[in-house]
């Protein structure tokens, strides 16, 4: 690891700590698998509001597999694609019971086999649940690791494999969930707040928006 990434996993770490969080609200693997699938193209604030009572009504995963298909969707209406995504979690959950025991498998080859299960999905499962270092390419993830000069790729796959490279294994799981809270409140996609940015001083994203404060630091790598 170069001292240009060692600074800024640093800054990373001083800022937005080293806990392991995760934003959608879960208290058993499968409700995070059915929460995970939910949330494609739709906020972790309108999963959590959503599967609030959608838990509650369907208590187990027996209780989605046999559910009627138009309930279960219009339970999720308020979430995009939800005709879709109410067949995978039905389909999901009866896989689980009729394959896995009812239980949610750790390896990647069998949780891509799931209906509604993609990598991105597979690793948050992954990392939350298991702790098995990986790392969750999402749409800050992919911004981000752009604009920071670790990848030039745009596929979600090749971008998971550059940061393998770039990142130690131990901050695998820890880099999605800082990324996701700087994309939030600072590097966005649109009119980033680079002058608030703790990093500014170490991005090589050619749309910086202002001026680099004095209290961010330089590249180290820079000549």
């Amino acid at each position: 690891m170069d001292k240009r990434t060692k600074e800024i996993l640093r800054i990373l770490d001083q800022t937005y700590g080293t806990e392991y969080v995760c934003y959608l609200q879960h208290e058993t693997p499968w409700q995070l698998l059915i929460a995970v699938i939910l949330s494609a193209q739709c906020t972790d604030a309108r999963v959590n509001i959503v599967t609030k009572d959608l838990f509650v009504k369907y208590r187990d995963l027996a209780a989605f597999a046999e559910a009627d298909l138009r309930e279960l969707e219009q339970d999720i209406r308020s979430i995009g694609f939800y005709h879709n995504k109410a067949k995978n979690i039905k389909d999901c959950a009866k896989m689980l019971l009729q394959e896995f025991g009812g239980e949610v498998p750790e390896r990647l080859e069998d949780l891509i086999r799931l209906p509604g299960v993609g990598r991105k999905t597979a690793n948050v499962i992954r990392g939350n649940i298991y702790r098995d270092p990986c790392i969750v390419v999402d749409t800050h993830v992919k911004r981000i690791s752009r604009r920071l000069g670790f990848t030039k790729e745009e596929d979600p796959e090749k971008i998971e494999y550059d940061l393998m490279k770039v990142l130690p294994e131990d901050h695998w799981i820890l880099y999605n969930i800082q990324i996701i809270t700087f994309g939030r409140t600072i590097c966005f996609a649109r009119s980033p707040k680079c002058g608030e940015c703790p990093l500014a001083g170490l991005c090589r994203s050619e749309d910086k928006q202002g001026q680099v404060t004095a209290k961010n630091l330089r590249d180290p790598s820079a000549p």
